[in-house]
């Protein structure tokens, strides 16, 4: 039986995510985008909320809710400004879902739960200068040397780089086997030949923090791997699975600001005698507007109730961010439209919108690579398989 309701737990989740969202993170929107600065005040507010460890259970420090969850917290968030939600979809979906899934015990007592408390924050180092799409073509390199490996790279466009304390990084241990020889590891602040530069000048996401990442002869203890020697290109699609599943939530929250930004100015603006609302192209664009959202809505969805069932969701969770990133961007353009001249200058919020929205078709697979990746799905190329990248399903209790 199909049932799209949400739970209590979820409604009240929802209810507190909004709330915050617009008391704490929508006044300082404009301002924090002005000045290309990150809120780093948001940080203790979202942990004290329990926000930044909403799908970790509790046994490890986190609300213990399911991916669902998670999504409403980013669609929540990306409402008020996209810089929040992005908060939200690396450090948990990244950063902590990877370490639940694939971390030792040892190492989810030292990294994992202070992460799921929000003392500590985590980020994600896959992106190098000349590597994005080209996951096999980074530079990075890892040689052990007795119990530690020593790291030389460089890592580009990785958010919330200026403020992390765990930094999730993947390098090449062996070259030779391409995708067999990638390894992952956490690399703490600190240490040795770690080093970090913040970028600006950004077109979009203009308050939230992102950074270069400079790792030089920098040695990293053994038991900072993740996952076994090799398995680092695999730990790295089973992350991008959840971590894109926030963004195509935080997305939908971004189609959903724009449309009630034009409603709202659509009623107000009088044009010709009347409300423009009223007149039949401006009715066409916010029925686009709702058509995407619903959509984009349906899609993320469904990949977090497959997500919460166990089940392999790589291909519906692709097509979620995918169709909700370049919906975002089109529903945000729709909104300039609909305010006219208006709506080209940052009086009105929908300039930032459009923005924000264009860099989310461009991070986590750009919408080239996912439509590659729906054609291969489709075709047969690809199999449905997810080996150890999703959680067990929620209400069945893991062994101890």
């Amino acid at each position: 039986m199909l049932d799209f309701r949400l739970d209590e737990e979820q409604r009240l989740l929802q209810d507190m995510a909004r709330e915050f969202a617009a008391k704490e993170v929508a006044p300082q929107a404009r301002e924090n985008d002005e000045r290309q600065h990150f809120d780093a005040d948001l940080l203790p507010k979202m942990a004290d909320l329990g926000l930044l460890g909403v799908c970790i259970p509790e046994r490890y420090g986190g609300a213990g809710m399911d991916y669902v969850s998670l999504g409403l917290v980013c669609e929540a968030l990306e409402y008020a400004d996209s810089s929040a939600r992005t908060v939200v979809s690396v450090h948990v979906g990244l950063n902590s879902l990877t370490l639940l899934i694939w971390g030792t015990e040892e190492q989810k007592e030292r990294f994992l739960v202070p992460q799921a408390q929000g003392r500590k924050i985590g980020c994600f180092g896959l992106t190098e200068p000349n590597a994005g799409s080209d996951v096999l073509g980074m530079q990075a390199t890892a040689r052990r040397v007795g119990e530690y490996y020593v790291l030389n790279g460089e890592k580009m466009w990785i958010s919330l780089a200026p403020v992390a304390d765990h930094f999730l990084v993947f390098a090449y241990t062996d070259r030779e086997k391409r995708a067999r020889g990638l390894s992952a590891f956490v690399v703490e602040k600190g240490a040795p030949g770690l080093s970090v530069a913040e970028i600006h000048g950004k077109m979009g996401l203009r308050g939230s923090c992102a950074g270069s990442v400079a790792l030089s002869d920098t040695p990293v203890p053994v038991a900072n791997r993740l996952g076994e020697e090799g398995e680092g290109f695999v730990i790295a699609m089973s992350a991008l699975d959840n971590g894109r599943f926030g963004l195509a939530a935080g997305a939908t929250g971004l189609i959903a600001a724009a449309h009630d930004a034009s409603v709202a100015y659509a009623q107000s603006r009088q044009a010709f005698g009347a409300p423009i609302g009223q007149l039949q192209l401006v009715k066409e664009m916010l029925a686009e507007q709702v058509s995407l959202l619903e959509a984009a809505r349906l899609l993320w969805w469904r990949a977090g109730w497959m997500k919460n069932q166990g089940q392999p969701n790589t291909r519906e969770t692709s097509l979620a961010k995918w169709f909700a990133t370049e919906g975002a961007v089109r529903a945000a353009d729709l909104a300039i439209q609909v305010h006219g001249g208006y709506g080209y200058s940052n009086e009105y919020p929908v300039e930032r919108f459009y923005r924000n929205a264009r860099a989310t078709t461009l991070y986590e697979g750009t919408s080239q690579i996912h439509k590659l990746l729906q054609a291969d799905f489709a075709l047969g190329y690809r199999a449905y398989k997810s080996p150890r990248c999703t959680l067990p399903p929620y209400g069945v209790e893991e062994e101890e």
